[in-house]
C-alpha cells in the first residue's frame, strides 16, 4: 500500500487540477444535489460542475481578476457558493469567506483588509452592506448577485457573469486552463477571517496545497468512500465546511447541499444521507429534544431509560470489537426495535456515522448516541490547520478523544500542555501580520492555544483553551469547557452555558433556555399559561434547573462544581456579540455584558 507521502506526491497540487482529475475519474457520477426554486432536488454531475465553474471562472477573468487577487463570497451554504469557490480558484484568484450574518465594522474590515476587489453576494441585503460602507467604494470594483438583477457593469447578476464567461471561453477556449496552470500548491487559495473571541478578525492564508493535502490525506484513511452521500449544511464561510469540499473533490462522494438549519431534520428524511458533519450544538439539540419528548415518567420514559441503560452496557464490547453476550445482544435488539430505530429513521435511516467538529463535544452526548447505534466521531483542528488535524476512526472510535493526527501531520504537547501541530495542513500565515504569524508558528510548529494530552496510542484529548482557564481565588484551575459540557448535557432544556469564576471563590454559571423545549416542560408541569419571562423565574422551574445542576455537579470535581447560576432572559446571539458565527461563546464579551448578573452571583461571597 502506498504511503501518504507517495499518495500526496502523485496527487494533483491545486484545486483546479483536482477538479479536472475528478472529472476524468468519474465524469458522470453525481457531485452535488440541491433544491431548485420549486424546492425540488436537482443534481449536478462532476462534468456539469466543472463546466459551470469554468464559465464563472472565465467570467471573473473578464472582470480583471488577477493572480491571488481576492474575491469575497458573502452567502449562506448553497450550490452557488460552491461553484463560485471552484471558479475563483480555477481563475487563479483566492476566496475571501464572509459569513452572511457579518455586520460592520467586521464586514468592512474583512473586505478592506483582504483587498477583495470583487464580491459575490447572496442577495441585495449583502449588496446593501457594501453600499453602507463608504470605505469600500474604492476597493470593490464589481459585485455579483446570486439572487437579483444587475446593471451589467459594476453589479452583475449570476447569469450575466456566466454569460460573460461563455463568451470569453468561445473566444479563448484555453483561458481557464491557462489560469489553472499558473497556480501552484503554494498559491493562495482561501483567506478565512477567524471570528475570534476578542478584537477584529484576523485573516488566515490557506494555499492550494493545504486543501489538496486535506482531501487526499483523509482519503487514505478510508473513512469516507466514493459511494457515500453527505448532507452538507455547515457554513462554507467556516473552515470545516470548506475542508469538506476539498475532501469531496479528492474522494468523489456526493453532497446534498442546503444551509438552512431549520430544514436539516426534514431534509435528512428526504435525502437519506450516509454521513453528516456538524457542530456539537446540533447533536446536543437532537438529544435534548428526544429527552424532553419522552420525559422521565410514564411508560414511554421508562422504556427509553431502559433502552439507553442497555446501550451503555454494550459500550465495552462494541468499542473493543468483541461480540455481545447472548442475553445482552437480545436486549440490545429489543431496545433497537423499540427506541433506537425510531431515532435512526428520524436521521434518514442510512447514517453510517456523524462527524463533530468546531468545538468540543460532550462525552455524555457522544455516549448517548453511541448507545443508540449512532456513531459520532470527533475531529479536531483550527482554521490555521485547514480544519482537520486529527480525526477518529468511525469503525473503532475512542470516545472522549479527537483521534490521532491525520497522515502526514505531526503533533506534540508542549511543557505547559499546549497542543502543537506541524504538517502540510498548517497555514501559510496571517494576512499582512508577520509578527502574529511568528508568534504562533515557531520552527514550523503551530501553537494552537488549546490544552490537551496524548494517550499511549497517539490519540489527542482536548481539555480546554489555554487562555480560557479559570483560576479561583483558592488557586484551583478550572477548565470552563468541561463544566459547560457537563451542565449542558445534563439539563435538556438549557441551550447555552457559560461558566464564570475567575478570581472568585467558586464557579457559577450563566444559563440560557431553549424556548421551545422550555414550553414543553411547562406544559407537562401545568404551567403552560405562563409567559417565557414568567416561566424562567418561576420557583418550580428554577428548582428543576437546580436539581439538574446537582446531578451535573456529581460528575465534576469539588472545585469545579457550580454553586450558583443565573438564567438569562434570552439566548446569546451573533447580533448581540455573545457568540461567533459558528456558535462559539465569546467569553470576554459575555462576562462584560452580564457583569452585573455575575456580580449578583457572588454577593454573599463579597
Amino acid at each position: 500500500m502506498a504511503t501518504v507521502q507517495e499518495v500526496l506526491a502523485a496527487a494533483p497540487q491545486t484545486v483546479g487540477e483536482t477538479l479536472a482529475w475528478r472529472v476524468r475519474k468519474t465524469p458522470f457520477h453525481e457531485a452535488f444535489r440541491y433544491k431548485d426554486a420549486a424546492e425540488r432536488w436537482v443534481s449536478l454531475t462532476w462534468t456539469q460542475t466543472q463546466q459551470q465553474a469554468h464559465e464563472l471562472a472565465a467570467g471573473l477573468l473578464t472582470l480583471g481578476l488577477g493572480y491571488e487577487q481576492r474575491v469575497a463570497i458573502a452567502a449562506n451554504t448553497r450550490i452557488e457558493w460552491i461553484l463560485a469557490d471552484y471558479a475563483i480558484n480555477c481563475a487563479g484568484g483566492a476566496t475571501t469567506t464572509v459569513y452572511p450574518t457579518t455586520q460592520s465594522p467586521d464586514f468592512e474590515h474583512i473586505l478592506s483588509h483582504s483587498e477583495s476587489q470583487i464580491i459575490i453576494a447572496e442577495n441585495p441585503d449583502q449588496l446593501a452592506k457594501v453600499d453602507a460602507a463608504p470605505g469600500l467604494e474604492a476597493i470593490v470594483r464589481h459585485i455579483v448577485l446570486m439572487e437579483g438583477e444587475g446593471d451589467g457593469e459594476r453589479v452583475l447578476s449570476w447569469e450575466q457573469l456566466r454569460a460573460r464567461g461563455r463568451a470569453r471561453l468561445e473566444a479563448e477556449p484555453g483561458c481557464v486552463t491557462a489560469a489553472i496552470a499558473r497556480t501552484s500548491g503554494d498559491t493562495l487559495a482561501t483567506l478565512i477571517y477567524t471570528s475570534g473571541t476578542t478584537g477584529l478578525p484576523k485573516g488566515v492564508e490557506l494555499t492550494h496545497s493545504n486543501w489538496t493535502y486535506e482531501g487526499f490525506a483523509v482519503d487514505t484513511l478510508q473513512i469516507i468512500t466514493d459511494d457515500a452521500l453527505q448532507y452538507l449544511w455547515l457554513p462554507l464561510s467556516h473552515v470545516f465546511g470548506k475542508c469538506l469540499l476539498a475532501c469531496q473533490t479528492a474522494i468523489g462522494f456526493a453532497s446534498a447541499v442546503d444551509g438552512r438549519i431549520d430544514r436539516i431534520v426534514d431534509h435528512l428524511g428526504e435525502v437519506k444521507p450516509t454521513f453528516m458533519c456538524g457542530a456539537p450544538r446540533i447533536f446536543e439539540k437532537v438529544r435534548a429534544t428526544v429527552l424532553s419528548s419522552t420525559g422521565r415518567t410514564g411508560v414511554k420514559g421508562r422504556i427509553a431509560r431502559w433502552a439507553f441503560s442497555v446501550g451503555r452496557k454494550t459500550h465495552p464490547y462494541r468499542l473493543s470489537g468483541d461480540p455481545l453476550p447472548r442475553r445482552l445482544a437480545a436486549q440490545y435488539r429489543l431496545a433497537d426495535r423499540l427506541v433506537y430505530s425510531k431515532l435512526k429513521e428520524r436521521m434518514g435511516g442510512n447514517i453510517r456515522f456523524f462527524i463533530s467538529g468546531s468545538a468540543k463535544l460532550s462525552t455524555q452526548v457522544q455516549s448517548w448516541f453511541f448507545s443508540a447505534g449512532l456513531v459520532i466521531v470527533e475531529g479536531y483542528g483550527l482554521t490555521e490547520t485547514s480544519a482537520v488535524a486529527t480525526v477518529n476512526e468511525p469503525r473503532i472510535p475512542r470516545l472522549g478523544t479527537v483521534g490521532p493526527p491525520t497522515p502526514g501531520t505531526e503533533v506534540r504537547i508542549a511543557d505547559d500542555g499546549e497542543i502543537l501541530f506541524k504538517g502540510p495542513g498548517v497555514m501559510r500565515g496571517y494576512h499582512k501580520d508577520p509578527e502574529l504569524t511568528a508568534e504562533v508558528l515557531v520552527d514550523g510548529w503551530f501553537h494552537t492555544g488549546d490544552i490537551g494530552e496524548l494517550d499511549a496510542d497517539g490519540y489527542v484529548r482536548i481539555t480546554d483553551r489555554k487562555k480560557d482557564l479559570l483560576k479561583t481565588s483558592g488557586g484551583k484551575y478550572v477548565a470552563p469547557q468541561k463544566v459547560e459540557s457537563v451542565v449542558a448535557a445534563t439539563i435538556p432544556f438549557i441551550s447555552q452555558v457559560v461558566a464564570v469564576g475567575d478570581g472568585r471563590k467558586y464557579i457559577a454559571a450563566l444559563l440560557t433556555v431553549d424556548q421551545g423545549l422550555a414550553e414543553k416542560w411547562a406544559a407537562r408541569h401545568r404551567l403552560g399559561d405562563l409567559s417565557y419571562s414568567q416561566l424562567i423565574t418561576h420557583p418550580e422551574f428554577v428548582a428543576s434547573v437546580q436539581s439538574h445542576i446537582d446531578r451535573a455537579n456529581a460528575k465534576l470535581e469539588r472545585w469545579e462544581t457550580v454553586k450558583r447560576f443565573a438564567i438569562l432572559d434570552g439566548e446569546l446571539t451573533v447580533d448581540s456579540g455573545g457568540v461567533t458565527p459558528n456558535m462559539k461563546v465569546r467569553r470576554a464579551v459575555v462576562v462584560k455584558q452580564y457583569g452585573d448578573v455575575i456580580d449578583s452571583l457572588y454577593e454573599k461571597e463579597d
